[in-house]
């Protein structure tokens, strides 16, 4: 049996996800396994994926990477989640926070307790009750696990960081565990004549590179998992109908926000992530409802500070791939799909990728109930960030252009109708298997773009009117006070993970 067992693996492409695997492997899987990365210094990479979600906490910490080293050598900073300008209305502004809002009580989520209060009165908005929100707007952060002696959790976040960088910090990590980097440019593929399996990649200069398993993170081109096994793609554009994305570094002139912004326009939206060295922008934009041209001022005239570079264009059809394992070839990162940046999922889906195939790692053969398990997985999580990200769109009040109009009265995905039926109904959320977003998640959304329930839990009647009152100010008061009391974001990074300054 361990002669069959997967003896060499072989990366095609670097970047983000090539280097996330190569690290991974080599921490947990390196001892007998020979991981070779081939990519080519005349091929560019998108980089653009600078904004992530808490789950890579998860990832440094199994690779054992110390945060403060991470953050400077990355040129990053903190991120508490995203706020969304625009997007409900024109001049309606919202965070999505990566923290709880509240807490959950007698069974039911907090805002049954809210929408209560709102019924008999109360004016207060939802995001009072969120530490993540209050520290948000105060420009502060410092890590947090518990609101003091409270029951109430404390400063969830994640991470902004250069994308570059962040490829080049993993390949030193993979490189010093054993890693092989190949310089080459791959001109064929060898397949095997009765299988189909990948057996090596031929370079330009003449080397050809062997290996049993192969990740593809190729990029968009999918050269080993489309142009060579003809997978297939799963094209969703007629809910994601966003196609393009101009990028572009500007100089820090804005405030040192810990969070990301992402502000509506009017064929689509901008990011603005802001680094120690500089703020990534990007405008993500249909070409069926504005020109490039105009795409490209709308961008431009929306910086906060200096262009650094020309603007880049990038194309992409959103979906996936219909196998994200075929053969002995699994896909990441662009290879595998695309959904665009609006949550930061690039980065975690890679991440999401590589922890499924660990422990579903072929033992002997490339055995087909293994494969499928890894695809049902994964085609799941594509599917339910999908549906979140169609929510941002469809549950619009725009009236200003025929883009923000037509997502509203577009037809969605059956899941994502059920799943705003049953909040609309009576507040009610509940979680599905392989669902990255949270609970916490669906409600901000679905309240910040102006799905209310016209109802709540009958549990949340039991409470007398007082005790609500208290109930809910008590809350209010350990987070108001626990955001009061954290340092500045510009002062935490001063303190604790300053990068060097880039040179001239």
């Amino acid at each position: 049996m361990q002669e069959t067992r997967v003896k060499s693996v072989v990366i095609v492409g670097g970047g983000t996800a090539g280097w996330m695997a190569a690290a991974a492997l080599t921490r947990f899987m390196g001892r007998g396994l020979s991981i070779t990365l081939v990519e080519s210094d005349q091929i560019g990479i998108v980089g653009v994926g600078e904004a992530t979600i808490p789950q890579i906490k998860n990832l440094n910490r199994e690779l054992q990477i110390d945060e403060a080293d991470f953050v400077a050598k990355t040129q990053g900073s903190f991120k508490l989640g995203i706020e969304f300008q625009n997007w409900r209305q024109q001049g309606h502004a919202y965070l999505h926070n990566f923290g709880n809002i509240g807490l959950n009580l007698n069974s039911i989520h907090f805002h049954h307790y809210w929408m209560r209060a709102r019924a008999e009165g109360s004016t207060l908005d939802l995001w009072d009750y969120c530490v993540n929100t209050q520290a948000a707007r105060g420009l502060k952060f410092a890590p947090m696990d518990k609101l003091g002696s409270s029951p109430l959790s404390g400063i969830a976040y994640a991470y902004h960081f250069d994308a570059a960088l962040y490829g080049q910090f993993l390949r030193c990590y993979a490189e010093q565990r054993g890693a092989t980097r190949v310089e080459g440019k791959i001109i064929d593929v060898d397949q095997d004549a009765e299988s189909g399996h990948v057996t090596a990649v031929r370079l330009e200069d003449g080397q050809s590179v062997a290996g049993d398993l192969f990740i593809d993170c190729s990029g968009f081109r999918g050269l080993l998992i489309e142009q060579a096994l003809k997978t297939g793609y799963e094209d969703w554009s007629h809910w994601l109908k966003c196609d393009r994305a101009f990028a572009v570094p500007c100089a820090n002139d804005g405030p040192f926000r810990p969070y990301t912004q992402s502000i509506a326009h009017t064929a689509g939206w901008q990011w603005r992530i802001p680094l120690q060295h500089r703020t990534g922008n990007g405008h993500v934009f249909s070409s069926a409802y504005i020109d490039e041209d105009k795409a490209r001022t709308t961008l431009l005239s929306n910086l906060e500070g200096e262009p650094l570079a020309e603007p880049r264009l990038i194309k992409f059809v959103t979906g996936r791939r219909k196998k994200f394992w075929h053969k002995n070839v699994v896909a990441l990162g662009l290879a595998s799909g695309f959904l665009e940046p609006l949550e930061s999922t690039s980065i975690h889906l890679i991440q999401s990728g590589i922890s499924r195939l660990i422990p579903l790692f072929p033992t002997g053969g490339f055995e087909a109930a293994t494969q499928a398990e890894y695809n049902r997985q994964m085609s799941l999580e594509f599917e339910k960030i999908r549906d979140f990200l169609i929510l941002h769109y469809h549950a619009n009040e725009r009236t200003d252009s025929p883009f923000w109009i037509d997502v509203r009265e577009m037809e969605v995905p059956e899941t994502l109708q059920r799943k705003m039926a049953l909040f609309k109904q009576a507040g009610r959320l509940y979680h599905e298997q392989e669902d990255l977003f949270t609970d916490s998640s669906w409600l901000q959304v679905l309240v910040g773009q102006g799905v209310l329930p016209q109802s709540y839990h009958p549990i949340a009647d039991q409470m007398e009117p007082a005790q609500l009152a208290e109930f809910l100010t008590n809350i209010r008061q350990i987070v108001t006070g626990a955001a009061a009391k954290l340092p500045s974001h510009a002062e935490f990074i001063a303190r604790h993970c300053p990068a060097e300054r880039p040179a001239a």
